[in-house]
C-alpha cells in the first residue's frame, strides 16, 4: 500500500513532501531519495574529497562538493550530457536534491571540474 506522503528532510525553510493525491508534477522525485542515501552515507563528499579544485577560492560561486553531488544526481536521473544541465540549473527538483535555493552550475563549469579528475583522483575515488 502505497502512503498518502512521504516527508524529507527539509531545505532551509522549504518543506518537502511526496503527495500522492496530485497531478504529475516532477519526474525526477527519485533524486529526494538519493539526497537522502547520500546524507547517510556521504557517498559524493567522499568523492569531492578526493579531487583536487584548483580553482580561486574567492572567485568560486559553486563549491567543488555541490558540483560533485550536481552531476552524479544528473547521471543517475539519466541525464549524462553536460548540455542537458543549462536546464536543469534552474531545476527545483534538482535544486532541492541538492540541498540549493539558488541556479545551480552550468554545462561549463561541471565539465571543467570533470577534466581536472587526475588518474591519482580516479584511482583514489574507486
Amino acid at each position: 500500500m502505497v502512503p498518502e506522503k512521504l516527508t524529507f528532510s527539509p531545505l532551509s525553510r522549504r518543506q518537502i513532501e511526496a503527495d500522492f493525491s496530485g497531478g504529475h508534477i516532477t519526474s525526477d522525485a527519485g533524486l529526494l531519495l538519493l539526497r537522502e542515501v547520500d546524507k547517510q552515507h556521504r557517498l559524493t563528499r567522499r568523492l569531492a574529497a578526493v579531487l583536487h579544485d584548483p580553482r580561486s577560492p574567492e572567485q568560486v560561486r559553486h563549491k567543488l562538493d555541490t558540483l560533485v553531488r550536481q552531476r552524479v544526481f544528473g547521471v543517475a536521473a539519466g541525464y549524462e550530457d553536460f548540455n542537458d544541465h543549462e536546464a536543469l540549473r534552474y531545476d527545483q527538483a534538482l535544486q532541492t536534491a541538492l540541498g540549493e535555493e539558488d541556479t545551480l552550475a552550468g554545462k561549463s563549469t561541471l565539465c571543467r571540474v570533470e577534466q581536472n579528475a587526475d588518474r591519482q583522483a580516479i584511482v583514489k575515488a574507486h
